[in-house]
């Protein structure tokens, strides 16, 4: 009775994160009537993505370890889609700042261009919106964040992988445990299924 009891509860535990872990990210909603400013010029709507493979990053510039780390290595990522001929057209990054009041866009520029992007035409776009905005934005990624009263900023340390159909596929660890080849090979497999 007691065997019986623990395989249902381990069966039950297991289905559980399977569920949390595998089925639920893939019915993850963009909130509807969201725009952001870029960084460069103009203004992004999630309202009307192209159809692209995206990696999105939430960040924020004054972070002092996981951001500048995980923005350097979707750098590095950046150039092998380059030259496999698809970022910009069929694959798309989004940085995406969790502190807009301090993170004017100059700012975003700034920190933009430390990692060779120097224009919205670029393919890789940072942006900024309301407060808002960007807390409805990570909710539906279940992205956390919070200032306990330091200006250091504590958030959730993963990158999101969407589809071309805006689908959540995926989650990356942030930091030092961003694996830029896995995270090549997976976006590349989706790339070429479109």
């Amino acid at each position: 009775m007691y065997i019986t009891f623990t395989v249902v509860v381990v069966l039950g535990i297991a289905a559980g994160i399977f569920y949390l872990e595998v089925i639920r990210p893939g019915t993850t909603k963009i909130p509807n009537n969201i725009v952001m400013e870029n960084a460069f010029e103009g203004e992004f709507s999630f309202d009307e993505m192209p159809r692209k493979v995206r990696l999105i990053e939430f960040m924020y510039t004054n972070c002092p370890d996981v951001c500048p780390v995980t923005t350097a290595e979707m750098s590095k990522l950046r150039h092998q889609f380059m030259k496999e001929g698809v970022f910009g057209d069929k694959v798309e990054f989004l940085t995406i700042t969790i502190d807009p009041e301090q993170d004017t866009s100059d700012i975003l520029q700034e920190y933009a261009q430390r990692f060779e992007v120097e224009s919205a035409e670029d393919g890789w776009k940072f942006l900024r919106g309301t407060a808002e905005d960007t807390k409805d934005l990570a909710d539906a990624f279940r992205f956390m964040y919070r200032d306990p009263g330091t200006g250091d900023i504590i958030h959730t340390t993963y990158t999101f992988f969407l589809d071309d159909k805006n689908n959540l596929i995926d989650k990356f660890p942030m930091g030092k445990g961003f694996d830029t080849e896995r995270v090549y090979k997976r976006m590349m497999r989706a790339v070429n299924k479109m």
